[in-house]
């Protein structure tokens, strides 16, 4: 008889971590001179209605996964987006502060995304040289790099191997650590839409895969759930 060896559907590597890694909705508009609340010198705006339904989009495709936990950074938008699956799941979000979002120092309150609207020369300078601190005060690539990885590292700790996550992080922050699997251009991954899912595989000798970025196929009528692993 003669050995077949068919195509086969991924499985998690012995030991290794899935983590979901899914952008908060869309939040509230920038608008020139109503600056954000900031938390600890960052914009901390809530969820636009567009958002919020997004937050439940991005619940109901997700509430089948087996996640071991669910976690979230100190800004609202992520816990706002958190709370429908939590809802859904049982499962209480934990603050990760590592994974909060990269801080754009003196735009800050809004005025990072005015600006961008604006195209700003700056903004322009910021994307051909793919380094977030072109902008006045923001916070060094290298730092913003480390940070990430501890935050990736304390999910990836908490949960454990053999096990999923849901992480309800930031746009740059999936940037950020997308690039560190893939060892891309600094900005390669930096246009995850938001309620976005993208999956990131932690193995157990401490590499990274990439399994999928930007998925948005929830946001659209009739989305079936995530697979289980």
């Amino acid at each position: 008889m003669t050995d077949r060896y068919p195509h086969r559907a991924f499985a998690l590597p012995p030991g290794a971590t899935e983590v979901l890694l899914v952008r908060h909705g869309a939040s509230a508009d920038a608008v020139p001179g109503e600056p954000f609340e900031l938390v600890e010198g960052q914009s901390d705006p809530p969820l636009s209605p567009e958002g919020e339904r997004q937050a439940q989009a991005a619940a109901q495709r997700l509430a089948g996964v087996p996640a071991a936990g669910l976690f979230v950074t100190p800004l609202r938008r992520t816990v706002q987006t958190a709370a429908p699956l939590s809802a859904l799941t049982g499962m209480e979000p934990v603050v990760v502060p590592d994974l909060g979002e990269v801080r754009l120092g003196e735009w800050e309150g809004g005025e990072f995304r005015i600006r961008a609207a604006r195209q700003d020369p700056l903004i322009l300078r910021m994307l051909a040289e793919e380094r977030w601190d072109v902008i006045p005060g923001a916070e060094a690539m290298d730092a913003f790099a480390r940070r990430v990885d501890a935050g990736l590292q304390a999910v990836v700790g908490a949960v454990g191997p053999d096990a999923s996550a849901v992480a309800v992080v930031h746009g740059g922050v999936i940037g950020e650590l997308c690039r560190q699997a893939t060892a891309s251009r600094p900005f390669a991954f930096v246009h995850a839409d938001n309620a976005s899912i993208t999956r990131l595989v932690a193995l157990a000798d401490g590499r990274r895969l990439l399994r999928s970025f930007n998925d948005t196929a929830h946001l659209d009528a009739g989305a079936v759930p995530v697979s289980p692993r």
